[in-house]
Protein backbone atom coordinates (compact mmCIF):
# COMPACT_ATOMS: atom_id res chain seq x y z
CA UNK A 1 0.00 0.00 0.00
CA UNK A 2 1.30 3.46 -0.88
CA UNK A 3 2.38 5.64 2.00
CA UNK A 4 0.38 8.53 0.50
CA UNK A 5 -3.38 8.96 0.19
CA UNK A 6 -4.79 8.01 -3.21
CA UNK A 7 -5.40 11.66 -4.13
CA UNK A 8 -1.75 12.62 -3.55
CA UNK A 9 0.69 12.61 -6.46
CA UNK A 10 2.94 9.52 -6.25
CA UNK A 11 6.62 10.11 -5.59
CA UNK A 12 8.69 7.91 -7.88
CA UNK A 13 12.47 7.57 -7.84
CA UNK A 14 14.63 6.03 -10.56
CA UNK A 15 17.81 4.35 -9.33
CA UNK A 16 20.90 3.05 -11.12
CA UNK A 17 23.97 3.96 -13.16
CA UNK A 18 21.93 6.64 -14.88
CA UNK A 19 22.85 9.85 -16.66
CA UNK A 20 26.60 9.20 -16.58
CA UNK A 21 27.24 8.40 -20.24
CA UNK A 22 26.15 4.76 -20.62
CA UNK A 23 23.73 5.00 -23.55
CA UNK A 24 21.95 1.71 -22.81
CA UNK A 25 21.27 2.50 -19.16
CA UNK A 26 20.05 5.97 -20.09
CA UNK A 27 17.78 4.58 -22.81
CA UNK A 28 16.18 2.23 -20.28
CA UNK A 29 15.53 5.20 -18.00
CA UNK A 30 14.08 7.20 -20.90
CA UNK A 31 11.58 4.42 -21.65
CA UNK A 32 10.36 4.50 -18.04
CA UNK A 33 10.19 8.31 -18.08
CA UNK A 34 8.00 8.22 -21.21
CA UNK A 35 5.71 5.67 -19.58
CA UNK A 36 5.39 7.74 -16.40
CA UNK A 37 4.80 10.99 -18.30
CA UNK A 38 1.89 9.41 -20.16
CA UNK A 39 0.35 7.05 -17.60
CA UNK A 40 1.11 9.05 -14.45
CA UNK A 41 1.53 12.72 -15.47
CA UNK A 42 0.93 13.84 -11.91
CA UNK A 43 3.82 11.77 -10.53
CA UNK A 44 6.75 13.56 -8.91
CA UNK A 45 9.79 11.88 -10.48
CA UNK A 46 13.47 12.20 -9.64
CA UNK A 47 16.56 9.99 -9.81
CA UNK A 48 19.60 8.82 -7.92
CA UNK A 49 22.32 8.03 -10.43
CA UNK A 50 25.75 8.66 -11.83
CA UNK A 51 24.97 11.86 -13.71
CA UNK A 52 25.30 15.27 -12.10
CA UNK A 53 22.12 17.04 -10.98
CA UNK A 54 22.77 19.70 -13.61
CA UNK A 55 23.07 17.10 -16.39
CA UNK A 56 19.93 15.26 -15.34
CA UNK A 57 17.89 18.44 -15.05
CA UNK A 58 19.06 19.74 -18.42
CA UNK A 59 18.52 16.49 -20.31
CA UNK A 60 15.52 14.92 -18.60
CA UNK A 61 13.91 17.74 -16.66
CA UNK A 62 14.07 15.91 -13.34
CA UNK A 63 15.90 16.49 -10.09
CA UNK A 64 18.72 14.09 -9.28
CA UNK A 65 20.86 12.99 -6.36
CA UNK A 66 24.44 11.76 -7.00
CA UNK A 67 24.86 8.04 -6.46
CA UNK A 68 28.02 8.46 -4.37
CA UNK A 69 29.01 11.31 -2.05
CA UNK A 70 32.71 10.93 -2.93
CA UNK A 71 32.15 11.58 -6.67
CA UNK A 72 32.52 15.34 -6.29
CA UNK A 73 36.06 14.89 -4.92
CA UNK A 74 37.35 12.52 -7.64
CA UNK A 75 38.73 15.20 -9.99
CA UNK A 76 40.66 16.86 -7.16
CA UNK A 77 41.78 14.17 -4.69
CA UNK A 78 43.87 11.05 -5.32
CA UNK A 79 46.37 8.76 -3.63
CA UNK A 80 46.52 8.44 0.17
CA UNK A 81 44.43 11.57 0.67
CA UNK A 82 41.49 9.85 -1.03
CA UNK A 83 41.35 6.87 1.35
CA UNK A 84 39.72 8.57 4.38
CA UNK A 85 37.31 10.47 2.13
CA UNK A 86 36.22 7.23 0.43
CA UNK A 87 35.70 5.57 3.83
CA UNK A 88 33.66 8.51 5.05
CA UNK A 89 31.71 8.52 1.80
CA UNK A 90 30.79 4.84 2.16
CA UNK A 91 29.23 5.52 5.58
CA UNK A 92 27.50 8.69 4.43
CA UNK A 93 26.13 6.93 1.35
CA UNK A 94 24.19 4.46 3.48
CA UNK A 95 22.42 7.34 5.22
CA UNK A 96 21.99 9.35 2.01
CA UNK A 97 20.55 6.40 0.08
CA UNK A 98 18.19 5.34 2.87
CA UNK A 99 16.93 8.91 3.24
CA UNK A 100 16.37 9.18 -0.51
CA UNK A 101 14.43 5.91 -0.66
CA UNK A 102 12.30 6.93 2.32
CA UNK A 103 11.12 10.06 0.46
CA UNK A 104 9.45 7.97 -2.27
CA UNK A 105 6.43 5.73 -2.68
CA UNK A 106 8.08 3.64 -5.40
CA UNK A 107 11.70 3.25 -6.49
CA UNK A 108 12.23 1.79 -9.96
CA UNK A 109 15.49 0.19 -11.06
CA UNK A 110 15.08 0.50 -14.85
CA UNK A 111 16.62 -2.40 -16.71
CA UNK A 112 20.39 -2.89 -17.17
CA UNK A 113 22.14 -5.74 -15.30
CA UNK A 114 21.98 -5.06 -11.56
CA UNK A 115 21.74 -8.79 -10.74
CA UNK A 116 24.62 -9.86 -12.97
CA UNK A 117 28.33 -9.24 -12.60
CA UNK A 118 29.53 -9.69 -16.18
CA UNK A 119 32.01 -6.80 -15.92
CA UNK A 120 34.46 -6.00 -13.10
CA UNK A 121 32.73 -4.64 -9.99
CA UNK A 122 33.51 -4.75 -6.27
CA UNK A 123 30.94 -6.24 -3.89
CA UNK A 124 30.98 -3.13 -1.70
CA UNK A 125 30.38 -0.86 -4.67
CA UNK A 126 27.14 -0.90 -6.61
CA UNK A 127 25.88 -4.31 -5.29
CA UNK A 128 26.05 -3.01 -1.70
CA UNK A 129 24.37 0.28 -2.65
CA UNK A 130 21.56 -1.56 -4.42
CA UNK A 131 21.00 -3.71 -1.33
CA UNK A 132 20.80 -0.51 0.72
CA UNK A 133 17.99 0.63 -1.59
CA UNK A 134 16.06 -2.65 -1.27
CA UNK A 135 16.51 -2.88 2.50
CA UNK A 136 15.50 0.76 2.98
CA UNK A 137 12.40 0.08 0.93
CA UNK A 138 11.36 -2.68 3.30
CA UNK A 139 12.13 -0.61 6.39
CA UNK A 140 10.26 2.51 5.23
CA UNK A 141 7.42 1.02 3.21
CA UNK A 142 8.74 2.11 -0.19
CA UNK A 143 8.10 -0.36 -3.01
CA UNK A 144 11.27 -1.25 -4.91
CA UNK A 145 10.76 -2.56 -8.45
CA UNK A 146 13.48 -4.32 -10.47
CA UNK A 147 12.08 -3.86 -13.98
CA UNK A 148 13.33 -5.92 -16.96
CA UNK A 149 16.71 -6.44 -15.33
CA UNK A 150 19.49 -8.80 -16.34
CA UNK A 151 20.82 -11.57 -14.09
CA UNK A 152 23.45 -14.28 -14.28
CA UNK A 153 25.46 -16.65 -12.13
CA UNK A 154 27.71 -14.83 -9.64
CA UNK A 155 30.76 -16.71 -8.42
CA UNK A 156 32.03 -14.27 -5.78
CA UNK A 157 30.26 -15.27 -2.50
CA UNK A 158 29.96 -11.75 -1.05
CA UNK A 159 28.62 -10.28 -4.28
CA UNK A 160 26.20 -13.18 -4.75
CA UNK A 161 24.87 -12.78 -1.19
CA UNK A 162 24.32 -9.04 -1.64
CA UNK A 163 22.63 -9.54 -5.00
CA UNK A 164 20.37 -12.36 -3.76
CA UNK A 165 19.36 -10.33 -0.72
CA UNK A 166 18.42 -7.43 -2.97
CA UNK A 167 16.25 -9.67 -5.13
CA UNK A 168 14.45 -11.15 -2.10
CA UNK A 169 13.70 -7.71 -0.65
CA UNK A 170 12.32 -6.20 -3.88
CA UNK A 171 8.56 -5.71 -4.17
CA UNK A 172 8.55 -6.50 -7.90
CA UNK A 173 10.94 -8.40 -10.15
CA UNK A 174 10.95 -8.92 -13.88
CA UNK A 175 13.78 -10.04 -16.16
CA UNK A 176 14.79 -9.10 -19.67
CA UNK A 177 15.12 -12.73 -20.82
CA UNK A 178 14.38 -16.29 -19.73
CA UNK A 179 18.07 -16.91 -19.08
CA UNK A 180 18.09 -14.24 -16.37
CA UNK A 181 15.04 -15.70 -14.64
CA UNK A 182 16.55 -19.19 -14.71
CA UNK A 183 19.86 -17.84 -13.38
CA UNK A 184 18.06 -16.40 -10.35
CA UNK A 185 16.15 -19.63 -9.81
CA UNK A 186 19.46 -21.53 -9.81
CA UNK A 187 20.77 -19.02 -7.26
CA UNK A 188 18.00 -20.07 -4.88
CA UNK A 189 15.50 -17.26 -5.50
CA UNK A 190 11.80 -18.14 -5.67
CA UNK A 191 10.91 -16.95 -9.18
CA UNK A 192 7.39 -18.42 -9.30
CA UNK A 193 5.82 -14.94 -9.27
CA UNK A 194 8.45 -13.26 -11.45
CA UNK A 195 7.91 -12.48 -15.12
CA UNK A 196 10.00 -12.12 -18.26
CA UNK A 197 9.58 -8.99 -20.38
CA UNK A 198 11.84 -7.51 -23.07
CA UNK A 199 14.72 -5.18 -22.34
CA UNK A 200 13.42 -1.65 -21.75
CA UNK A 201 15.56 -0.34 -24.61
CA UNK A 202 13.09 -1.96 -26.99
CA UNK A 203 10.70 0.78 -25.85
CA UNK A 204 12.84 3.56 -27.33
CA UNK A 205 11.19 5.09 -30.44
CA UNK A 206 12.79 3.56 -33.54
CA UNK A 207 13.31 5.66 -36.68
CA UNK A 208 11.94 4.42 -40.03
CA UNK A 209 13.88 1.49 -41.44
CA UNK A 210 16.90 2.39 -43.55
CA UNK A 211 18.79 -0.40 -45.34
CA UNK A 212 21.98 1.61 -45.23
CA UNK A 213 25.04 1.58 -47.42
CA UNK A 214 26.37 -2.00 -47.77
CA UNK A 215 29.91 -0.63 -48.05
CA UNK A 216 29.62 1.24 -44.72
CA UNK A 217 30.15 -0.90 -41.60
CA UNK A 218 29.46 0.14 -38.02
CA UNK A 219 32.03 -1.23 -35.57
CA UNK A 220 31.14 -0.79 -31.92
CA UNK A 221 34.13 -0.96 -29.59
CA UNK A 222 34.36 -1.07 -25.83
CA UNK A 223 36.85 -0.57 -23.02
CA UNK A 224 36.75 -4.32 -22.52
CA UNK A 225 38.94 -5.94 -19.85
CA UNK A 226 37.20 -9.27 -19.36
CA UNK A 227 34.79 -10.24 -16.62
CA UNK A 228 34.74 -9.99 -12.85
CA UNK A 229 36.84 -13.16 -12.53
CA UNK A 230 39.50 -11.93 -14.99
CA UNK A 231 41.07 -9.11 -12.96
CA UNK A 232 44.57 -10.61 -13.03
CA UNK A 233 44.47 -10.93 -16.81
CA UNK A 234 42.59 -7.69 -17.47
CA UNK A 235 45.43 -5.86 -19.23
CA UNK A 236 46.24 -8.89 -21.39
CA UNK A 237 42.59 -9.37 -22.38
CA UNK A 238 42.19 -5.68 -23.19
CA UNK A 239 45.33 -5.56 -25.32
CA UNK A 240 44.29 -8.66 -27.30
CA UNK A 241 40.78 -7.27 -27.84
CA UNK A 242 42.05 -3.93 -29.17
CA UNK A 243 44.55 -5.69 -31.46
CA UNK A 244 41.85 -7.93 -32.94
CA UNK A 245 39.39 -5.08 -33.43
CA UNK A 246 42.17 -3.15 -35.19
CA UNK A 247 43.02 -6.11 -37.42
CA UNK A 248 39.36 -6.67 -38.32
CA UNK A 249 38.81 -2.98 -39.11
CA UNK A 250 41.95 -3.00 -41.26
CA UNK A 251 40.56 -6.05 -43.11
CA UNK A 252 37.32 -4.18 -43.77
CA UNK A 253 39.26 -1.27 -45.25
CA UNK A 254 41.32 -3.62 -47.42
CA UNK A 255 38.04 -5.18 -48.62
CA UNK A 256 36.76 -1.83 -49.85
CA UNK A 257 34.55 -0.88 -46.90
CA UNK A 258 34.21 2.39 -45.04
CA UNK A 259 34.02 2.07 -41.24
CA UNK A 260 32.16 4.09 -38.63
CA UNK A 261 33.55 3.39 -35.14
CA UNK A 262 31.30 4.06 -32.17
CA UNK A 263 31.13 3.32 -28.45
CA UNK A 264 28.42 2.96 -25.84
CA UNK A 265 29.89 4.75 -22.84
CA UNK A 266 31.21 8.26 -23.26
CA UNK A 267 33.61 7.93 -20.31
CA UNK A 268 35.45 4.79 -21.34
CA UNK A 269 35.08 3.71 -24.97
CA UNK A 270 36.53 6.55 -27.00
CA UNK A 271 40.13 5.81 -26.14
CA UNK A 272 39.65 2.36 -27.69
CA UNK A 273 38.06 3.86 -30.81
CA UNK A 274 40.97 6.27 -31.18
CA UNK A 275 43.51 3.46 -30.77
CA UNK A 276 41.79 1.27 -33.36
CA UNK A 277 41.62 4.17 -35.81
CA UNK A 278 45.28 5.00 -35.24
CA UNK A 279 46.26 1.36 -35.77
CA UNK A 280 44.34 1.15 -39.05
CA UNK A 281 45.99 4.32 -40.30
CA UNK A 282 49.41 2.87 -39.46
CA UNK A 283 48.50 -0.16 -41.60
CA UNK A 284 47.22 2.10 -44.39
CA UNK A 285 49.36 5.26 -44.28
CA UNK A 286 47.77 6.74 -47.43
CA UNK A 287 44.20 6.14 -46.26
CA UNK A 288 41.71 8.95 -46.80
CA UNK A 289 40.60 10.13 -43.30
CA UNK A 290 36.94 9.74 -44.31
CA UNK A 291 37.29 5.97 -44.75
CA UNK A 292 37.51 5.30 -40.99
CA UNK A 293 35.83 7.71 -38.58
CA UNK A 294 35.05 7.64 -34.86
CA UNK A 295 31.60 9.11 -34.35
CA UNK A 296 30.37 10.05 -30.90
CA UNK A 297 26.78 10.03 -29.71
CA UNK A 298 25.64 11.57 -26.43
CA UNK A 299 22.35 9.64 -26.30
CA UNK A 300 20.73 6.43 -27.52
CA UNK A 301 18.75 8.43 -30.06
CA UNK A 302 22.02 9.86 -31.32
CA UNK A 303 23.49 6.36 -31.51
CA UNK A 304 20.55 5.19 -33.65
CA UNK A 305 21.08 8.16 -35.96
CA UNK A 306 24.73 7.19 -36.36
CA UNK A 307 23.88 3.55 -37.03
CA UNK A 308 21.00 4.10 -39.47
CA UNK A 309 23.20 4.79 -42.54
CA UNK A 310 25.42 1.70 -42.07
CA UNK A 311 24.76 -1.59 -43.80
CA UNK A 312 26.13 -4.01 -41.18
CA UNK A 313 27.09 -3.75 -37.49
CA UNK A 314 29.70 -5.55 -35.39
CA UNK A 315 29.48 -4.53 -31.72
CA UNK A 316 30.63 -5.45 -28.23
CA UNK A 317 28.47 -3.46 -25.81
CA UNK A 318 25.15 -5.17 -25.15
CA UNK A 319 22.95 -2.18 -25.88
CA UNK A 320 24.92 -1.35 -29.03
CA UNK A 321 24.06 -4.82 -30.28
CA UNK A 322 20.45 -4.22 -29.31
CA UNK A 323 20.43 -0.86 -31.08
CA UNK A 324 21.57 -2.49 -34.32
CA UNK A 325 18.91 -5.20 -33.98
CA UNK A 326 16.21 -2.57 -33.37
CA UNK A 327 17.27 -0.87 -36.59
CA UNK A 328 17.08 -4.15 -38.54
CA UNK A 329 20.80 -4.28 -39.32
CA UNK A 330 22.67 -7.52 -40.04
CA UNK A 331 24.52 -7.77 -36.73
CA UNK A 332 27.41 -9.70 -35.22
CA UNK A 333 27.68 -9.72 -31.44
CA UNK A 334 31.05 -9.90 -29.68
CA UNK A 335 29.60 -10.68 -26.28
CA UNK A 336 31.01 -11.04 -22.78
CA UNK A 337 28.17 -12.89 -21.02
CA UNK A 338 25.26 -15.24 -21.67
CA UNK A 339 22.86 -12.33 -22.19
CA UNK A 340 24.31 -11.79 -25.67
CA UNK A 341 23.54 -15.33 -26.80
CA UNK A 342 20.02 -15.05 -25.33
CA UNK A 343 19.37 -11.78 -27.19
CA UNK A 344 20.79 -12.96 -30.50
CA UNK A 345 18.82 -16.22 -30.32
CA UNK A 346 15.62 -14.34 -29.53
CA UNK A 347 16.16 -12.07 -32.54
CA UNK A 348 16.95 -14.95 -34.93
CA UNK A 349 20.72 -14.41 -35.21
CA UNK A 350 22.05 -17.08 -32.84
CA UNK A 351 24.80 -18.18 -35.22
CA UNK A 352 26.25 -14.67 -35.35
CA UNK A 353 27.25 -14.47 -31.68
CA UNK A 354 30.95 -14.63 -30.77
CA UNK A 355 32.78 -14.28 -27.44
CA UNK A 356 34.73 -11.06 -26.95
CA UNK A 357 37.55 -12.68 -24.99
CA UNK A 358 38.26 -15.53 -27.38
CA UNK A 359 37.06 -14.79 -30.93
CA UNK A 360 39.56 -14.92 -33.77
CA UNK A 361 39.68 -12.43 -36.62
CA UNK A 362 39.25 -15.30 -39.08
CA UNK A 363 36.02 -16.31 -37.32
CA UNK A 364 34.78 -12.74 -37.35
CA UNK A 365 35.48 -12.15 -41.04
CA UNK A 366 33.68 -15.39 -41.88
CA UNK A 367 30.64 -14.38 -39.82
CA UNK A 368 30.67 -10.95 -41.44
CA UNK A 369 30.49 -12.36 -44.94
CA UNK A 370 27.73 -14.78 -43.92
CA UNK A 371 25.48 -12.26 -42.15
CA UNK A 372 25.62 -9.71 -44.96
CA UNK A 373 24.48 -12.38 -47.42
CA UNK A 374 21.27 -13.01 -45.42
CA UNK A 375 20.18 -9.42 -44.85
CA UNK A 376 16.62 -9.61 -46.21
CA UNK A 377 15.77 -12.88 -44.46
CA UNK A 378 17.04 -11.74 -41.07
CA UNK A 379 15.55 -8.25 -41.24
CA UNK A 380 11.93 -9.46 -41.34
CA UNK A 381 12.40 -11.57 -38.23
CA UNK A 382 14.01 -8.65 -36.40
CA UNK A 383 11.13 -6.35 -37.36
CA UNK A 384 8.47 -8.82 -36.22
CA UNK A 385 10.25 -9.47 -32.94
CA UNK A 386 10.74 -5.77 -32.29
CA UNK A 387 7.01 -5.10 -32.65
CA UNK A 388 6.20 -8.01 -30.32
CA UNK A 389 8.65 -6.67 -27.74
CA UNK A 390 6.94 -3.27 -27.78
CA UNK A 391 3.58 -4.91 -27.07
CA UNK A 392 5.08 -6.94 -24.23
CA UNK A 393 6.50 -3.81 -22.61
CA UNK A 394 3.00 -2.26 -22.77
CA UNK A 395 1.76 -5.28 -20.82
CA UNK A 396 4.46 -4.84 -18.19
CA UNK A 397 3.72 -1.14 -17.70
CA UNK A 398 0.05 -1.93 -17.26
CA UNK A 399 1.04 -4.36 -14.50
CA UNK A 400 3.26 -1.73 -12.85
CA UNK A 401 0.48 0.85 -12.96
CA UNK A 402 -2.00 -1.57 -11.46
CA UNK A 403 0.14 -3.18 -8.77
CA UNK A 404 2.47 -0.35 -7.73
CA UNK A 405 0.68 2.86 -8.62
CA UNK A 406 -3.01 1.98 -8.57
CA UNK A 407 -3.90 2.97 -12.14
CA UNK A 408 -6.06 0.72 -14.31
CA UNK A 409 -5.63 2.14 -17.82
CA UNK A 410 -2.74 3.52 -19.81
CA UNK A 411 -1.75 4.42 -23.35
CA UNK A 412 0.46 1.98 -25.25
CA UNK A 413 4.14 2.68 -25.86
CA UNK A 414 3.45 2.64 -29.58
CA UNK A 415 0.95 5.48 -29.15
CA UNK A 416 3.30 7.38 -26.84
CA UNK A 417 6.21 7.02 -29.28
CA UNK A 418 4.03 7.99 -32.25
CA UNK A 419 3.09 11.25 -30.56
CA UNK A 420 6.64 12.00 -29.40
Amino acid sequence: MSKLPAATAPRIGLFGILGSGNSGNDASMETVLRYLADAHPDAIVDAMGGGTPEQMRARYGIDATPLYWYTKFEPHVSGPRAVPLKALGKALDVVRTASWVRSHDVVVVPGAGPLEISLPVRAWGFPFTLLTVALSGRLFGTKVALVSVGADAVRKPATRWLSNATARLASYRSYRDVYSLEAMRRRGIDTSRDRVYPDLVFGVPTPPYEAGDPTLVGVGVMAYYGGNDDRRRAAEIHSAYVAKMTEFTSWLVSSGHHVRLFGGDSKFDWDVADRVMAGVRRDHPDLDPSVVTADRADSYTGLMQLMSPVGTVVATRYHNVMCALKLGKPTISLGYSSKFAALMTDMGLAEFSLIASSFSVAELTGKFEAVTARHAELRQHMADKGAANMRALDDQFAVLSRTLLGRQEMTSLAQVNASA
